[in-house]
């Protein structure tokens, strides 16, 4: 099963995408299921991992019912207040629903950098870990030295490294983004998402702009490691759905079938749906 596992959907009416402004022009609209669903069928793909996009528990309860409502969305990556007091008894409480795959602090946006290495996240994760959620870690590569400290610190929690964690592709400045994900690839509890690229490149990128970063996370985490998503609708930004779906086959063209197989559902399914969300194998 081909699955697509990063997009989001929205209403603007909901009012907490508070990063989501008419300066973006090209996503500043509704997304719902039925505007995907043709890119879906165009490229294969059967299930699909709906991730969160504002920082809010009403979003996670939103996209939760959309996912209920659908049997194309195999799990959702929601969020919840991880700076509460009771943040690990709110990881207990939304874990009862069986489509929550993960949970993903939008750290990008967060002012301390150091926010990963708080000691009082730990009761939180320690709640994932119970309830086998995936922590997804949207970081920017001066997080990554911080990712690589949580990672070791919480080695029964598995992890998600969104947007390969988000290379400076336009700049080409990626020589620390590089040693950083090397370092990374070495904890076993980690997997890296081609996803994201298409932004983080240079206006009217071509494959070879993105070649390096792809080859550097497969000589560092294999293809056993690596899950592909779309990062729809905001890949809208940046040449749309099929330019991006068609990239990442040509960046990885000399794989195996088994190895494309596996980072384009395989490796979703194994991360996220082991043993929540909806069972892979409904049609």
């Amino acid at each position: 099963m081909r699955i697509d596992a990063h997009h989001h959907v929205w209403t603007l009416a909901r009012a907490d995408y508070g990063w989501l402004t008419d300066e973006l022009a090209p996503i500043y609209r509704d997304f719902g299921l039925p505007d995907l669903q043709p890119h879906l069928d165009a490229a294969g793909i059967e299930g699909t991992i709906l991730v969160q996009a504002a920082p809010t528990e009403a979003e996670t309860a939103f996209m939760l019912d959309v996912a209920k409502g659908s049997e194309l969305v195999r799990g959702v990556v929601g969020w919840i207040d991880f700076d509460a007091e009771d943040a690990a008894a709110r990881v207990d409480a939304i874990a009862a629903r069986e489509l929550l795959v993960g949970l993903r602090p939008m750290v990008q946006d967060i002012v301390d950098d150091d926010w990963l290495l708080r000691e009082e996240l730990a009761a939180s994760l320690q709640a994932m870990a119970r309830h086998e959620l995936v922590f997804d870690a949207l970081v920017l590569p001066r997080h990554l030295p911080r990712l690589v400290q949580l990672v070791d610190r919480h080695p029964d929690l598995h992890f998600v490294l969104d947007h390969f964690g988000k290379p400076q592709l336009a700049s080409g400045d990626i020589a620390a983004w590089k040693d950083d994900i090397a370092t990374l690839a070495a904890r076993s509890n980690i997997v890296c998402k081609l996803s994201g690229l298409a932004t983080e490149a240079a206006p009217n990128w071509q494959v070879a702009d993105l070649r390096g970063a792809v080859d550097h996370v497969l000589a560092c985490f294999g293809p056993q490691r690596m899950l592909w998503g779309s990062d729809w609708p905001v890949v809208n930004l940046a040449g749309g759905y099929a330019q991006w779906f068609a990239a990442s086959g040509t960046l990885l063209t000399d794989l195996s079938s088994d190895a494309k197989d596996a980072i384009f559902g395989g490796n979703a399914a194994r991360v996220y749906l082991s043993s929540r969300g909806r069972p892979t194998s409904l049609k």
